[in-house]
């Protein structure tokens, strides 16, 4: 057929230049972005289209994955948010004062009797003079009985001690205690230690604040025969409900007491010392460490990224789209062309 056109335009040249300018009359009427259909080969396009083609699915499946991790990244928040609030963290702070509010010794001393106490400075505290011998009773005391907290039917007897306050100076109180007689084969007294001494001298009811104080409290004992140092150290904890509870920790040492009197006889002696570890005040409360103004900001982001990506996904397919419509229009018209 073309071999035919060609003789036929060979013999009629004014044919050949009206059918030039009626097909450059329909070429001009096409619209070719890539450049003029004389100098651009069919090949090279189809190279470019398919390079097109094959550069836009790579982007579409780097999206899709990036859309995988932003999924995985809020499963992944959402769940440690709530493991976070589920387990919360113990935070400890220390806060130095110079003066303690003095504590509270309530001592159960039974069949022994309290012979001397006085507050010393400066953790020095001089030999005895006359041990086992009433002495002078420096301390601010109160004696009071109350029922047993745990039983309600036997009396207790307690003699409450106003504890140290000066830490910057080491004040402590060393008490000396003796017992005539004992039926046990271990002699020993009980102690235990409460937040304020001042409280408890305020309280209209002592009995009532005394049982609370054994059912809140741990107790202690020291024993015969020994000098028993006990350094203490205050701990308040803050409940969820805003509550502040107190508590004591203390650490002690014992040295054996070395008797010199000339007839010890069967009696026991007790010393005790009471001072202040450091004057640092522990505070335990529990915070949740999961801020959810972190976590919906991270959301937001995580969020917008998704929406981003499933729009430039949207575009890219429409993208390829536009292409594959527009090669297939291009084919049709240069094979039209052609016939």
């Amino acid at each position: 057929q073309l071999s035919e056109d060609v003789e036929r335009v060979s013999e009629n040249p004014t044919d050949e230049r009206e059918g030039e300018m009626e097909v450059h009359g329909d070429a001009s009427s096409v619209i070719l972005p890539d450049g003029e259909l004389g100098t651009t080969t069919p090949s090279l396009r189809f190279s470019k289209t398919c390079l097109k083609n094959v550069f836009s699915v790579i982007l579409l499946f780097m999206y899709l994955l990036l859309m995988a991790v932003a999924v995985f990244l809020v499963y992944q928040t959402i769940s440690d948010f709530r493991e976070k609030l589920k387990h919360p963290v113990m935070s400890v702070t220390y806060k130095e004062v110079s003066l303690y509010d003095a504590p509270g010794i309530a001592f159960y001393p039974g069949k022994a009797r309290l012979l001397s106490c006085k507050h010393h400075y400066y953790d020095h505290i001089p030999p005895l003079i006359n041990p086992g011998q009433p002495g002078h009773i420096e301390c601010t005391t109160q004696r009071i009985n109350y029922t047993d907290p745990f039983t309600n039917q036997t009396m207790k007897y307690a003699l409450v001690v106003q504890g140290p306050r000066d830490v910057k100076k080491k004040e402590l109180v060393f008490l000396q205690f003796h017992l005539n007689e004992t039926d046990q084969d271990f002699s020993a007294i009980d102690y235990l230690l409460f937040s304020s001494f001042q409280e408890f001298v305020n309280s209209p009811e002592k009995e009532k604040f005394m049982k609370d104080c054994e059912s809140s409290y741990s107790s202690w004992k020291f024993s015969g025969g020994f000098r028993t140092w006990v350094k203490m150290s205050l701990v308040k904890t803050k409940e969820e409900d805003g509550s502040e509870t107190v508590e004591f920790k203390q650490e002690t040492s014992v040295v054996n007491y070395i008797d010199q009197r000339t007839n010890p006889g069967s009696d026991q002696l007790f010393f005790v010392v009471f001072e202040w570890k450091d004057p640092f005040i522990q505070t335990v409360q529990d915070i949740i460490t999961a801020n959810p103004w972190n976590m919906i900001a991270l959301l937001c982001g995580i969020f917008l990224a998704l929406f981003k990506a499933a729009d430039f996904a949207k575009l890219s397919v429409k993208w390829m789209i536009k292409i594959r419509k527009r090669h297939l229009k291009r084919s049709r018209q240069v094979m039209n062309h052609i016939s």
